[in-house]
């Protein structure tokens, strides 16, 4: 056993690797890609200045330079900082991962590049927690240590239980943001098996993305998709419990259950994309930045085209 100490700095250098590779990251390409997604052109109209080299032409304010003779821009304010908010799902089947690293750990990184873009975009970020319950919520703040606490309670945090609950994580958010935000909600959303619980998702989720902008990452193993050839194997579901015997030597069994895995992440993608909201699959078994790069790049077309 880790003693508390040795505990402590072994979670200190985590934070630290991931603040140091998700930096590299967030380079000012990505912090501009944020940036141009999220805040738009929220801006108050602030003075006008004399036209300097490199300005864009078009915040000319034609009326002043005809009046001055020489050309002036008008200078604008970003009219209100954002608040980014990453809602993350610990429930237990977020410990699994058959490769280099967790579907938490995955989560911890991509919440972190989000957060530090966040940061360098001068907006505060804040943290929920859940399981089937509200495990841990941390307000909205800036600064790079309030920061690397939020990736540290990701990576870190030990939940008190093992299922998940999303609408109620959302429902809880949308009672505590009374300004609109910018919603992460970062799940392997495994759990909708049954319809009911699907329909409900769906409309928690449908409430929070007209209230706030809602994007939805979807954390993936691949194992959890498709089954290796093991013989017969007794597979246990992370947050009931239950247990099933399944032969895995059986090629229609592992097709069976691939196809059935595929059907519903399919199905989660359609719904999500009926109604408008954006997101994207990482995997633990791939590098997700590119995955982060076209989820950028589709949202600043989309906004293109709603101006």
């Amino acid at each position: 056993m880790l003693s508390q100490r040795e505990y402590t700095r072994h979670i200190l250098k985590q934070v630290r690797q991931i603040e140091i590779r998700t930096n590299r990251l967030v380079t000012d390409a990505m912090a501009g890609a944020y940036h141009s997604v999220f805040k738009g052109m929220g801006m108050d109209f602030e003075e006008v200045r004399e036209y300097s080299p490199g300005d864009e032409v078009r915040t000319i304010d034609w009326n002043v330079t005809a009046r001055m003779g020489r050309p002036f821009i008008k200078k604008y304010r970003e009219e209100r900082e954002l608040t980014l908010m990453l809602a993350v799902d610990v429930s237990a089947s977020g410990d699994f991962g058959s490769g280099a690293r967790s579907k938490r750990e995955l989560a911890a990184e991509i919440a972190s590049i989000l957060a530090f873009a966040a940061a360098k975009n001068n907006d505060k970020v804040g943290l929920l927690l859940f399981t089937d319950q509200i495990e841990l919520f941390i307000p909205p703040k800036k600064g790079r240590r309030h920061i690397l606490r939020i990736i540290r309670d990701i990576l870190f945090f030990t939940p008190e239980r093992k299922k998940t609950d999303i609408p109620h994580a959302l429902s809880y958010l949308n009672s505590l943001l009374k300004r609109k935000a910018v919603v992460f909600l970062i799940s392997d959303f495994l759990r909708n098996d049954g319809e009911g619980e699907n329909l409900d998702m769906l409309r928690a989720l449908r409430t929070t993305h007209r209230r706030h902008d809602l994007n939805c990452i979807t954390i993936h193993d691949p194992r959890e998709h498709t089954l290796p050839n093991l013989g017969i194997l007794t597979l246990e579901d992370a947050e009931t419990g239950a247990q099933i015997d399944i032969n895995t030597g059986s090629e229609k069994v592992r097709k069976a259950y691939a196809m059935a895995n595929h059907t519903r992440s399919e199905a989660l993608k359609k719904q999500l994309l009926q109604h408008g909201i954006e997101g994207f699959m990482a995997s633990t078994d791939r590098p997700y930045i590119q995955d982060l790069r076209k989820f950028f790049e589709r949202r600043s077309a989309g906004r293109r085209h709603h101006h």
